[in-house]
């Protein structure tokens, strides 16, 4: 008879928030790699849970329930001692490994086996640091541009939106808001575009939408007028993706070329809990000659700052998943779908 298998301790906080297991199987984005330093203790909130983010002298990443197990004090008010993290209250110091090595009041004792923090799952991609709060059924989602040297990426962000994740995702898998929340740049308000019909999947990577045209005045950091065939992805709940192929054009939007750039933004979402959420986006771009990297960033503060300033407002705030609580066009369909795909996953957490 095989020896049981030694079951996976959990901090009682994590009774505590969500309790959705879809979510908390799945891959989160709680900052940018470059911004965790070693040597400093960084406090986050993933789905209600309160969490520390460090860096060991090695360059690996840890992120742990920001918890100490003796006493319940906040590890994220403690500070790092030679690659131990040193709880506030007692100075216990637990290794990478979360393992407590040492008792202040009891240095000649050794630490209990159950003395021990609370480690996830984490590991960095695409200049992101990911974590995931259960048992991860898959592999972090790709970023396709990323692999060729041929694209400059870009980060942007973190954008704080006091508003729900699902809203936060459907908003950008969405195109025809363009002429209205971004006119001037992504579509003209007093001429907004007919989208034609389009069709969406369900594919291995999850949601794909086809093509579906835009004329946009100002459509990249190069201050061009382009015409811009987006395809939307839905890779995750909370990880969305669009590859936007674009053809320089005159004001009008008739395209005066037949040579087609492409841009792709990968787009994450950290819910903080049901109704507030941090987006954080890296771009990818083989336009030449390419634009300066700030002028990406700036063009992006300003549409994803719109962006948040439109979610804020949708009531209400956790998105119904229920198609018959809100209208729906021909028009919505990505959304439609992708709300239908939330149901579906059993997503209970966040919605309604």
């Amino acid at each position: 008879m095989n020896a049981p298998t030694e079951m996976k301790v959990v901090p009682i906080t994590a009774l505590d928030g969500c309790q959705d297991p879809v979510l908390l199987n799945e891959w989160h984005v709680v900052g940018y790699a470059d911004e965790f330093k070693a040597g400093t203790i960084y406090p986050t909130r993933l789905l209600e849970r309160d969490l520390i983010v460090w860096r060991s002298e090695s360059g690996e990443i840890h992120v742990w329930e920001d918890l100490c197990i003796h006493r319940g004090a906040r590890l994220s008010k403690g500070w790092i001692t030679n690659d131990h993290v040193v709880c506030p209250y007692h100075g216990w110091e637990y290794d990478c490994t979360g393992k407590c090595t040492r008792m202040p009041a009891a240095p000649d004792e050794t630490p209990m086996k159950k003395a021990r923090a609370f480690p996830y799952t984490a590991q960095e991609k695409f200049g992101f640091v990911w974590v995931c709060l259960g048992e991860p059924q898959s592999d972090i989602p790709d970023f396709p541009v990323w692999h060729s040297d041929q694209y400059m990426k870009v980060h942007s962000g973190p954008y704080v939106y006091n508003g729900n994740g699902y809203r936060a995702i459907e908003n950008f898998i969405d195109a025809s808001h363009f002429p209205f929340v971004h006119a001037g740049f992504n579509g003209v308000k007093e001429n907004a575009d007919r989208l034609e019909p389009y069709t969406v999947d369900e594919v291995e990577t999850g949601l794909r939408s086809s093509e579906v045209r835009v004329f946009q005045p100002i459509g990249d950091a190069t201050g061009h007028p382009l015409v811009a065939y987006y395809t939307y992805h839905a890779f995750r709940p909370l990880i969305a993706y669009f590859s936007k192929r674009t053809q320089r054009s005159d004001d009008k939007g008739n395209p005066i070329t037949d040579h087609s750039d492409t841009f792709g933004t990968l787009f994450t979402v950290q819910m903080v809990d049901a109704t507030h959420c941090i987006v954080r986006v890296c771009a990818g771009l083989n336009v030449t000659p390419s634009p300066d990297p700030e002028a990406v960033r700036a063009r992006a503060d300003i549409i994803f700052n719109q962006d948040k300033d439109i979610v804020e407002t949708q009531r209400p705030e956790r998105i119904p998943t229920e198609l018959r609580y809100e209208l729906h066009h021909r028009t919505d369909l990505m959304g439609q779908r992708y709300r239908m795909w939330l149901r579906n996953k059993g997503i209970s957490y966040g919605v309604i």
